[in-house]
């Protein structure tokens, strides 16, 4: 009962462990506190086993289809054309999560994990399946038979996006380098997604393009293109290319501004786990967390276990001296048990474990579990008093709980960070050189996805721990970022960048193996590609965006920072800034010094005899046309 008798609580014991309660015993549970609730009388309840059996899986999927759907309609003109890539993604995606379900009898798998495999599988799913459907339509419209456009369509987006799944899989994969059991099931549980998935795109798609044939592109929309018609998509873009390079140093300078500029909250990131405040109001947790503040202090919602290693059996004297060293330390609104309760306990042995030696106190913050303060506090008790008390009674003090352990998490993932961006970016490096012969192009995408990363980074940290955009965003309060995102989002992100990197420069290499002109070879690889890499990023960043209305605040924090993510990586960075760099850049982009050059295998994503043709810069006799990006 608090001091002022208007907040009791009580405690309950499950026979079994917490992971084996059944969930209907817990949402039993819930159901009887919201029941309780009145004008007078406000009950709540919180702790792990609730919080699962409360969690109701986010439909925001549907939402997701549907803006794909409305995007896709726009750029193919085709109501069956649009809907292909839809239902490749689906089936992949049903795969996906299938082999999750399995996986989970073998792996620990959060419980938001299946939500975020399945928000990475829709929206890379529908993209692989746009790029090939994409380079199908092209062909058709170009006059190819269908059987040979979708045989074309295989072998050359089919090849980009077995790259890019490929690269999306590695990076995931890469969490292992980190060696920690909770990356393990998200890991295996958002690759697999993906590997089913992309799957999907390079075998059930070629194979009902082959059956439909030119009925693929059927149902034509107003705007929509006859087969047999060379369309002219890629004007728009060239006219853009040539516009980036007039002068290439002003986009290139202002749209790495804006980078640099998003980034800068990312300076103030304080990574840790958010506590029930953060949760919708009026929810069981919330209730019960902000009850159990108001009567006893923000503390007590995450308090400190210092487990107690006694020199002497029953050590009363050395054992009050810790409770009341403890006590008294600067941001600790008290112990349990309290110096007062000391006579008592010297009367009962059972306060000990039975050989005398071990004993416990309960150490409740002044601050609550997410503020800083509280992660101060901890430090300062493991660092200053605890050595001073183990100096001054010979006993050995270990700090625990629930809140320790996450504090501790968080310190080994902020540690693990740096290694595990240079083993990803250390192979996507040696991905690129194999691909593209040149060392300056696979730098300039590893910085440049640097620079993304840290731009979305930038603005998860606005929104969540400065609370921009807080209420419309439906977010409840601020507090720190969870340490597992960064790493998160870099492996997805990084995928993602090589994905968009690899469709435009290897149209750029196409043309500067043919011609030796790189400004024309820049120009043709935005006027091939800019267009969808523009529409495969807009899906994507619409299906992150459906998540974010889900009360899940970490499928929230996902989705807000994988959006920020690919709209500022293509958007900005693949589409301003990275032709703006390479058209600066001139033959230095292509440049790899000959022995390397001369035992570097060749690898190619487009055969060679499918050319580019830009409205200025007409291809030579003998070169087939593409149907523009």
């Amino acid at each position: 009962m608090s001091p002022d008798g208007k907040v009791a609580y009580a405690t309950i014991a499950f026979a079994a462990n917490g992971d084996t309660v059944p969930t209907a015993d817990a949402k039993a549970i819930l159901s009887g506190v919201k029941a309780l609730n009145g004008p007078d009388l406000a009950v709540g309840a919180n702790g792990q086993v609730l919080d699962f059996a409360g969690q109701e899986p986010p439909s925001s999927e549907g939402i997701g289809i549907l803006v794909a759907i409305v995007i896709l309609l726009i750029a193919f003109g085709s109501i069956v054309a649009a809907g292909m890539p839809i239902v490749v993604a689906i089936v992949g995606l049903a795969m996906g999560q299938m082999a999750v379900l399995v996986v989970a009898n073998f792996l620990d798998v959060a419980t938001f994990a299946p939500t975020l495999a399945a928000m990475i599988g829709l929206g890379v799913g529908i993209d692989y399946a746009l790029f090939v459907m994409n380079r199908f339509r092209q062909a058709v419209l170009a006059g190819h038979a269908a059987k040979d456009a979708a045989m074309e369509s295989v072998e050359t987006a089919g090849r980009a996006v077995l790259f890019a799944g490929g690269t999306v899989i590695i990076a995931l994969l890469g969490l292992f380098v980190l060696r920690i059991n909770f990356f393990a099931g998200l890991a295996v549980a958002a690759s697999l997604t993906v590997l089913m998935v992309m799957l999907s795109a390079l075998w059930m798609l070629p194979a009902l393009l082959s059956l439909l044939g030119t009925k693929a592109l059927a149902l034509r929309l107003p705007w929509g293109k006859k087969p047999g018609e060379v369309h002219p998509e890629g004007k728009g873009w060239a006219r853009y290319g040539r516009g980036l390079q007039k002068r290439p140093i002003i986009p290139a300078a202002i749209s790495l501004l804006v980078v640099l500029v998003l980034a800068i909250p990312l300076f103030s990131l304080r990574q840790g786990f958010s506590d029930d405040s953060g949760k919708p109001a009026g929810s069981p947790g919330r209730v019960a967390f902000d009850l159990m503040s108001e009567g006893f202090g923000a503390g007590v919602n995450g308090p400190f276990y210092v487990a107690v290693k006694l020199d002497k059996p029953n050590d009363m004297e050395a054992y009050g001296a810790i409770v009341g060293g403890l006590a008294s330390a600067e941001g600790v609104a008290g112990t349990l048990p309290t110096t007062a309760m000391l006579p008592l306990i010297a009367s009962n042995p059972g306060a000990f474990s039975a050989d005398g030696t071990v004993a416990s106190i309960m150490v409740v913050p002044s601050t609550s579990p997410q503020d800083e303060a509280t992660t101060q506090l901890l430090d300062r008790l493991r660092t200053e008093v605890d050595p001073a008390l183990e100096e001054a009674t010979g006993a050995s003090i270990y700090v625990g709980g629930a809140q320790a352990i996450t504090s501790d998490f968080t310190s080994v993932l902020t540690d693990a960070l740096p290694i595990f961006l240079l083993v990803v970016v250390g192979l996507g490096f040696l991905a690129l050189t194999l691909l593209f012969h040149s060392l300056v192009v696979p730098l300039t995408a590893a910085i440049t996805s640097l620079l993304s990363f840290g731009a979305a980074m930038g603005i998860t940290v606005a929104v969540f721990q400065w609370g921009w955009l807080a209420g419309p965003l439906g977010i409840s309060g601020t507090g720190p970022i969870m340490p597992f995102l960064p790493i998160m989002v870099f492996a997805i992100l990084f995928g993602l960048s090589m994905d968009y990197q690899v469709f435009l420069v290897s149209r750029m290499q196409e043309e500067w193996a043919r011609t030796g002109d790189n400004a024309a070879s820049v120009r043709r690889g935005l006027a091939g590609s800019g267009r969808v890499v523009m529409i495969a990023a807009a899906i994507m960043a619409s299906v992150f965006l459906a998540f974010v209305p889900t009360p899940d605040a970490t499928i929230k924090l996902f989705g807000i920072a994988l959006a920020s993510a690919v709209i500022i990586d293509a958007f900005i960075v693949r589409l301003i800034l990275v032709p703006s760099l390479m058209s600066i850049l001139g033959k230095a982009n292509w440049w790899l010094p000959g022995w390397l050059d001369r035992i570097l295998p060749r690898v190619q994503i487009e055969p060679g005899e499918d050319e580019i043709a830009d409205v200025d810069d007409p291809a030579p006799a003998g070169a087939s046309v593409s149907a523009g990006g």
